[in-house]
């Protein structure tokens, strides 16, 4: 986990917007070659030669992506950097570069706002990222964050949604569900406090879970784990909102169909342990959960010997003619996957 958030409060209205934003970006540190120019002028300045350029962009509002009454603001700044960066990675790409818009009510004192940036700084640190701008403003609604990450591909080597084919193997990275599991003793425990503010969250076991949802990291071992094996994707795309949806995704825009098998999925003993604690059938959270962030794609199945046994990558089924999308369950039952993740305007 990131480190607490300090006890000075320091008014935003001590500081004009100049002054904020020199105070914010102090710690900006200039380290890829295709950063040419970063914070203080009109624009930054990107040079990438021969590579094509990546951008991805996630806009996070309070109350709707993240709740203040269990997301630390540091871990929030992390998170909103790394889930960008996952975007380029998707597209077997390099993010280079990161760009932070914000808008905060004055409830925020400038310390906030740099636990913010601290987390954005850390994850642009370890990932190898500069931030080269962006804007802030005020707000009447609460805090909204306006990530937008920039990135570089090899010519002819970036991979997109619709290039699977009929018969290619699906796979994906890591495991799957932990991260809607930790959203999920998360609200238990704030509704438990809600009750009683007397009580102290349990949250001790639930580690691993909780990483997942509050502060969760991008494959950026994919691109040269594949590399190393000789293993081209034929289409790839991360999994933020769910596994159906990626797979409805990838399928549709690929013009195919799939089908994957139940006990092929990879979920991690915890999560399963703490989905049955919560009554939730564990394929429910890996299906419909979202925000894990591991890395779907597809192989052509020639090349099933290359990555066979190895920990990081599952086969968990392939694409079809047909374009029917379907889980064959642990019972030998065929059902239907629908897209059941996270819908924007749900309710509206």
């Amino acid at each position: 986990m990131l480190d607490s958030p300090s006890p000075k409060r320091t008014p935003l209205s001590d500081l004009g917007e100049f002054a904020l934003i020199d105070r914010l970006t102090a710690a900006v540190e200039i380290k890829a070659p295709s950063t040419k120019k970063g914070v203080g002028d009109d624009a930054a300045i990107l040079d990438f030669e021969d590579s094509e350029v990546l951008i991805s962009k996630d806009l996070l509002v309070e109350g709707v992506h993240f709740d203040l009454g269990y997301v630390p603001l540091k871990h929030l700044g992390y998170k909103s950097a790394v889930v960008n960066f996952s975007d380029i990675y998707a597209m077997n790409g390099i993010p280079s570069q990161l760009l932070i818009g914000m808008a905060v009510s004055n409830r925020f004192p400038v310390e906030a706002l740099e636990e913010i940036y601290a987390g954005m700084l850390l994850a642009c640190s370890r990932y190898g990222v500069d931030l080269v701008g962006g804007d802030t403003t005020s707000s009447q609604s609460g805090l909204i964050l306006s990530v937008t990450a920039v990135g570089h591909v090899p010519k002819g080597t970036a991979v997109r949604r619709d290039g699977a084919q009929a018969g290619d193997l699906l796979v994906v990275t890591g495991d799957l569900g932990a991260a809607y599991m930790g959203l999920q003793v998360l609200e238990r425990e704030k509704a438990a406090y809600q009750a009683n503010p007397n009580l102290q969250p349990e949250l001790q076991g639930h580690e691993y879970v909780l990483e997942r949802q509050l502060k969760p990291e991008a494959r950026k071992d994919l691109r040269p784990l594949l590399k190393d094996l000789g293993v081209t994707p034929t289409s790839m795309m991360d999994v933020s909102d769910g596994l159906s949806s990626e797979i409805l995704h990838l399928g549709t825009q690929s013009g195919l169909g799939c089908t994957i098998y139940e006990d092929k999925i990879p979920m991690d003993p915890q999560m399963m342990h703490l989905a049955e604690e919560f009554g939730i059938n564990p394929i429910t959270a890996v299906l419909n959960g979202g925000e894990d962030y591991e890395i779907l794609f597809t192989i052509p199945i020639a090349e099933w010997d290359k990555i066979k046994g190895n920990p990081s990558l599952t086969p968990i089924g392939h694409m079809t003619q047909d374009k029917v999308f379907q889980m064959v369950t642990n019972a030998g039952q065929s059902i239907p996957l629908e897209a059941q993740g996270w819908t924007a305007f749900q309710g509206e």
